[in-house]
């Protein structure tokens, strides 16, 4: 008989496996995991607090550096919470402008889980490729808005640019590009036999855990729960377009991959949707006061950003700025699983479960 220690390891916090400032404590016997805790807040910079002296188009920019990777569906969080406490009527024409952009945004955030995912478990050529179709989206979002991250993009009752001349036909064409793209990723990485034993039956979990641990999203869905915020509580124009809502059954590391992989798909066709529909002209911005002061009261809305529910609750006291703001922040609820996912797991799997909930630290630690 071998006899072995239990020992502590610390995973982070600069570890590339982490997708930013996360540390993991874990505690091994041997290969195997007893047990898993995750330190967060390295990357805390108080955003809530923040937006208590700030009047509520200063807030903006500061949602950009929650969910880096898909900043446009920050922005209009805050911006349609505050709408609604406001009782503002957006533009149509603004309103087609920022579901596309957030689609676009889905697609790139889902590209960069893609490809850095395969990374993380020894794949080289996925992120290369994934990368190249984003840098297309983000050429997109830089001749829109003069940004390719952090976007500044929405404002209370519509949008702070119009699409350029030509803009909305190039979008139609990346529409068609990506779409060929879809069928080389699944070419090249649903049915290879190595990346389906690194994910198929690893991290399952069931709905009732699924919903106990108040996951959304792909994290959601995979457990078979048809919950999709744009089809069961519609915002925006959503409710004016064709798509379905990928599914999956046995909540497994693969199928968060399909999960996501469709929704990429099912994103091109709301885009495809909206570029046919698009006004050809038309007004940005709604009758907006010269200084946004909001009537007293609350709001909370939710919204599908592609990490799950990411909701905005304002309390106003009549005033410019916010008396109180809180984000319900969906990597944060997501990241709560994972020491159950881990424990009795096999010490390499764990990069693969982490890699599979998809979290952005940003919106982690707030």
């Amino acid at each position: 008989m071998l006899r072995t220690e239990e020992m502590l390891l610390n995973v982070g916090p600069q570890h590339p496996s982490t997708h930013g400032v996360l540390r993991l404590v874990v505690k091994i016997d041997g290969e195997a995991i007893v047990d898993a805790e995750p330190v967060i807040g390295y990357l805390h910079r108080g955003t809530e607090k923040l937006a208590e002296d700030l009047n509520y188009t200063q807030i903006i920019p500061y949602t950009d550096r929650l969910d880096y990777v898909s900043a446009m569906t920050n922005n209009y969080a805050i911006v349609h919470a505050t709408e609604r406490l406001m009782g503002l009527e957006v533009p149509e024409r603004a309103e087609f402008l920022r579901v596309i952009v957030m689609e676009l945004n889905r697609i790139a955030s889902h590209l960069v889980w893609m490809g850095t995912y395969l990374l993380d478990i020894g794949a080289l050529s996925p992120f290369l490729y994934a990368f190249r179709d984003r840098e297309q989206i983000l050429d997109l979002f830089n001749e829109l808005c003069g940004a390719r991250l952090t976007y500044n993009y929405m404002r209370v009752g519509g949008v702070k640019w119009d699409a350029p001349p030509g803009w909305i036909d190039k979008v139609g064409s990346f529409v068609e590009y990506m779409q060929k793209q879809m069928v080389e990723y699944h070419g090249l990485i649903s049915g290879n036999e190595i990346f389906k034993q690194r994910t198929k039956g690893i991290g399952v979990y069931d709905r009732k855990m699924a919903l106990d641990y108040g996951l959304s999203g792909a994290n959601l869905r995979v457990t078979g729960v048809d919950w999709d915020l744009r089809k069961k509580q519609p915002y925006s124009i959503y409710d004016r377009f064709t798509f379905n809502v990928p599914v999956g059954k046995t909540g497994d590391l693969y199928e968060k991959y399909m999960c996501r992989m469709n929704e990429v798909v099912e994103s091109l066709n709301i885009l495809q949707q909206a570029v046919n529909a698009f006004p050809a002209e038309g007004k940005i911005m709604g009758k907006v006061p010269r200084v946004l002061r909001v009537p007293e009261g609350e709001v909370y809305v939710g919204i599908e950003s592609p990490r799950g529910e990411l909701g905005c609750h304002i309390v106003s006291k009549g005033k410019d700025k916010p008396w109180r703001l809180k984000f319900r922040r969906p990597s944060f609820y997501n990241l709560q699983i994972l020491p159950e996912l881990l424990k009795g797991q096999n010490i390499s799997n764990l990069v693969a479960i982490l890699g599979g909930i998809d979290i952005v630290l940003g919106e982690v630690d707030g």
